[in-house]
């Protein structure tokens, strides 16, 4: 009797190595005839990004500039870390600079201009574990309600989820129901897992999204670096490693 071979474990997630170069290429290359396109380069600071709110300043840039978020490597390696690499004067400056959750904010508008609108520009989000919570919430005695609507209590089958992160839950005629209040999070806390999944459940939005403008490149002036604006979601440190994907720019 023939001896029965092992079968072998084909994995349908790995990713084709020359689809990957093919990939970082064409973001290279992409990068690169924007250098020519727009009068200033600017590199912005992100902090706790989200898609959502990125997204939105894609949108409302849309023709007056073009966003980039890629790997710091790549980015970097488009407009070139050495003197001998970079793609116009002093733009291995702008490379130097590439390196954890950032990306590259091309246009023509003036420095001014661009300073304020950012300075401007803020987005309510969803605080996330090791933010500092910079309010008490407390949820009311009676059902426990999405979005402080009245109109959409949570669903029995969501109880015991509700029990998990920490809340003194009763089904009160079919809805998890608390029979005094109880706190989320006092001001000060620094959030563990579970407040800030309660919080995101209840559509509690504690973080206030924005992004820094670490700054600027153009031929005249070469590298001009900025400082004292906020950036990513208030209170919170950075959770993406140097180099981790981020979205591409999909303009």
């Amino acid at each position: 009797m023939p001896r029965s071979k092992k079968q072998k474990v084909v994995s349908l997630t790995k990713t084709d190595k020359r689809s990957t170069r093919s990939a970082k290429g064409a973001m290279i290359e992409e990068i690169r005839s924007n250098l020519d396109q727009w009068k200033y380069v600017w590199v912005l600071s992100v902090g706790n990004m989200r898609n959502a709110a990125l997204k939105d300043v894609r949108h409302l840039w849309k023709g007056t500039g073009r966003l980039f978020f890629a790997r710091s490597k790549v980015m970097a390696k488009a407009l070139g870390t050495t003197p001998e690499e970079e793609q116009k004067p002093n733009l291995h400056k702008v490379g130097k600079m590439l390196s954890g959750p950032v990306g590259l904010f091309f246009t023509s508008f003036p420095p001014e201009e661009v300073i304020e609108w950012f300075k401007d520009f803020s987005k309510p989000d969803f605080a996330r574990s090791g933010n500092v919570a910079p309010k008490q919430v407390v949820l009311p005695e009676g059902p426990i309600v999405m979005y402080n609507d009245l109109s959409s209590p949570f669903p029995s089958s969501m109880d015991p989820q509700l029990r998990k992160l920490g809340l003194s839950t009763r089904l009160m005629k079919g809805v998890p129901s608390l029979q005094v209040p109880q706190v989320v999070c006092k001001k000060g806390d620094v959030l563990s897992p579970e407040q800030a999944q309660l919080l995101k459940l209840i559509g509690e939005q504690l973080a206030v999204f924005k992004v820094r403008l670490a700054g600027r490149w153009s031929e005249d002036d070469g590298w001009v670096e900025l400082d004292g604006l906020p950036s990513g979601t208030d209170g919170a440190e950075s959770d993406v490693e140097d180099g981790a994907k981020m979205e591409d720019d999909d303009d």
